[in-house]
C-alpha cells in the first residue's frame, strides 16, 4: 500500500478515539509518529479538512462537528438544522429591490424590469457559517416583508404566514468554488470545495414563490432525499 494511503488510514483511526472539539496533533508531530515527510501528513489532513472531519480553529485543529444533512424538501434550513439538534441563525448582509433580468423575470411569472426584493443572508449553525443564500421574491406578492419580516428569521415561515403554501420546487445542486467575497462571508477559502443549490418554488397554483441561489460549505454541510418507487 502507499505512504498516502496508510497515513489516512491511520489519521482515520485517530479520528475514531476522539470527539468533537478534540484537538487533533499537529503534523510537525504526525509526520514524527509516522516516520514520513510532512507534505504526506499534511495532504492527508487537507482531505480530512475539505471533508469536514477536521477544522483549524485558531492556531491548532479539532474535531469538527457532524455535518450539518439538509432534507432535499420543501421544509426551511430552519427545519433541518432544528431536525439535527441544531441552534439556526442569519446574518443579514443586504436586502433591497432589482429590476428582475429577462432570465429571472419568468423564472418569477414577471415582466422583464420588473422590481423584484432580493435578501441576501449568511445561514448559521450553533454559530457556525454554514452558507449564503440569495433569495428572489416577487414585490407585488411580498413587499409587506419590508414592514412585518425579520431577516433573522425564517423567510419560509413567514411566507405560509401569509397563507401562501408551498406546493412544488425544482432543484439543482453542483460543486463550485467560491469567489473571494463568498469565501470571505462563509470565513472559508477559495480552495474550499462549495455545494450551489438553485432552487425555483411554486405555490399550490402554480404561481412561483421564490427564486433562490445558495452557496453552501461542503465541509459542513450534505444534503439527503428520500426516494421512492414511482410506479
Amino acid at each position: 500500500m502507499s505512504k498516502p494511503y496508510l497515513i489516512r488510514t491511520s489519521l482515520e483511526e485517530l479520528l475514531g478515539d476522539l470527539v468533537e472539539g478534540d484537538p487533533f496533533p499537529p503534523e510537525r508531530e504526525l509526520a514524527a509518529r509516522f516516520g514520513v515527510a510532512r507534505e504526506t501528513v499534511r495532504q492527508a489532513l487537507h482531505e480530512l479538512l475539505v471533508e469536514g472531519r477536521i477544522e483549524r480553529r485558531g492556531r491548532g485543529t479539532v474535531v469538527a462537528k457532524s455535518k450539518l444533512t439538509q432534507p432535499l424538501s420543501l421544509r426551511s434550513y430552519t427545519e433541518g438544522a432544528l431536525r439535527m439538534g441544531r441552534k439556526p441563525g442569519r446574518i443579514l448582509v443586504s436586502w433591497d429591490d432589482v429590476a428582475a433580468p429577462a432570465d429571472l423575470a419568468a423564472a418569477l411569472s414577471v415582466a422583464d424590469g420588473a422590481p423584484v426584493m432580493r435578501l441576501e443572508r449568511i445561514l448559521l449553525a450553533d454559530g457556525q457559517r454554514i452558507g449564503l443564500e440569495n433569495t428572489h421574491l416577487p414585490l407585488h406578492r411580498f413587499g409587506g416583508f419590508r414592514e412585518t419580516f425579520d431577516p433573522t428569521t425564517s423567510l419560509y415561515a413567514a411566507i405560509r404566514a401569509t397563507g401562501v403554501e408551498f406546493g412544488s420546487a425544482t432543484e439543482r445542486i453542483e460543486t463550485v468554488l467560491a469567489s473571494p467575497r463568498e469565501a470571505g462571508l462563509l470565513e472559508s477559502t477559495t480552495a474550499m470545495p462549495m455545494l450551489r443549490l438553485h432552487r425555483r418554488s411554486l405555490d399550490t397554483d402554480g404561481t412561483p414563490i421564490e427564486v433562490v441561489h445558495a452557496l453552501y460549505r461542503g465541509d459542513r454541510v450534505a444534503f439527503e432525499a428520500t426516494l421512492t418507487d414511482g410506479d
